[in-house]
């Protein structure tokens, strides 16, 4: 019997839905090994287990701190574990204890968000590069979440193949209760997720307006909490005298699913991404995808997306027309859309993760 440390810090965050997929399925994997999962005290009631070799134990590291190289150190030493798998890449770089960490994107060192305080970000990239560098070295294994990521990854690192694997997420079909949302508008296509700026949100609402001269009562939704980026493209298109753009804030998932449902088109226009979880989601309410081509988006959608170039608004423009032009075109993405989600499964993800940890203990 192993002992196996998950650092789940991130559960209730962006990155929250691959941590508590992989923890839902690890438990209908493993009845053997004795799991501990280090959680945020704020979010120790988050997810719990049904399996009594999963123990919930509350850790407050912030990430890139000093506290994180010495206090978690300390913690994961005296803890003592057989594996610990960071799920993200911010973890003690010093600890020496058998490790997997999972890549999901190198949006950290390829981006700057204006919303943040730039003399700040930019140090916090500077650690986050060195970190980035480190870990290739000092785990035993690496997973990144598609191949785009896995080789972004090592052509900064240089990190050998048989050091880094690719294991996919996924989207499941949804099952939930909808709740009908109070939409200003009878037809609109959707956004959904947070704002930084390489989510490319302000082209989309540019587009959006060039699409109104054909279709003056189409409305752009965008769904989420209303943070510093959020309110920053908000004043934007307010100071433009942008019509018919509507943020939500935050509303609960069987709204969310119901605006997603009920959507023309969801539109996707990101710039980079690790794997691209909304579209799948998206599709797998048979709602039409419109995406970036950049990033992975082409390997993660496949043929079930119509893709246009995110810097070119015209282009963005003329996607989203034929979608909304094209019954016929509607109804067959909507079809390639489900085939494509059920490519992907979260119970896989573990149980090739599950893999991995086994492996790693064993041979290492």
């Amino acid at each position: 019997m192993n002992h196996i440390a998950i650092d789940a810090r991130v559960i209730n965050s962006g990155t929250g839905t691959y941590v508590v997929k992989l923890l839902e399925y690890l438990q209908q994997i493993d009845h053997t090994n004795t799991y501990s999962i280090l959680v945020l005290t704020k979010d120790k009631d988050y997810w719990q287990p049904t399996n009594s070799n999963f123990n919930i134990l509350t850790i407050d590291f912030k990430n890139y701190s000093l506290a994180e190289q010495i206090g978690f150190k300390t913690f994961l030493d005296d803890l003592n574990p057989d594996l610990v798998h960071f799920c993200m890449p911010q973890q003690p770089i010093l600890y020496r204890g058998k490790h997997i960490t999972t890549i999901h994107d190198m949006t950290l060192l390829n981006t700057y968000n204006s919303d943040k305080n730039w003399f700040i970000f930019h140090a916090k990239q500077l650690v986050g590069r060195w970190v980035f560098k480190k870990i290739a070295k000092t785990s035993q294994h690496i997973i990144t979440v598609s191949n785009t990521t896995k080789r972004e990854y090592q052509e900064f690192c240089g990190i050998p193949d048989n050091k880094i694997t690719t294991i996919y997420e996924a989207a499941e079909m949804h099952q939930g209760s909808l709740q009908p949302y109070k939409m200003p508008f009878a037809h609109f296509i959707t956004y959904i997720g947070q704002q930084p700026d390489y989510k490319n949100i302000r082209r989309l609402g540019d587009a959006h307006q060039k699409l109104l001269q054909k279709y003056p009562d189409l409305g752009l939704v965008l769904v989420g909490r209303i943070n510093t980026a959020t309110q920053r493209n908000k004043n934007y298109f307010e100071t433009k005298g942008y019509k018919n753009i509507h943020f939500t804030g935050f509303i609960s998932d069987a709204e969310r699913d119901w605006i997603l449902k009920h959507s023309l088109a969801y539109i996707f226009p990101s710039l980079l991404e690790g794997f691209g979880l909304p579209p799948l989601e998206a599709m797998s309410y048979g709602t039409p995808v419109v995406s970036s081509n950049a990033s992975c988006m082409p390997e993660i959608l496949g043929n079930a997306a119509l893709y246009f170039d995110p810097l070119d608004t015209d282009d963005m423009v003329a996607k989203i027309n034929m979608v909304i032009n094209d019954k016929s075109l509607r109804d067959n993405l909507s079809k390639k859309g489900k085939q494509q989600v059920a490519k992907y499964s979260w119970r896989r993800m573990a149980e090739q993760t599950h893999q991995e940890y086994m492996r790693v203990i064993k041979n290492n």
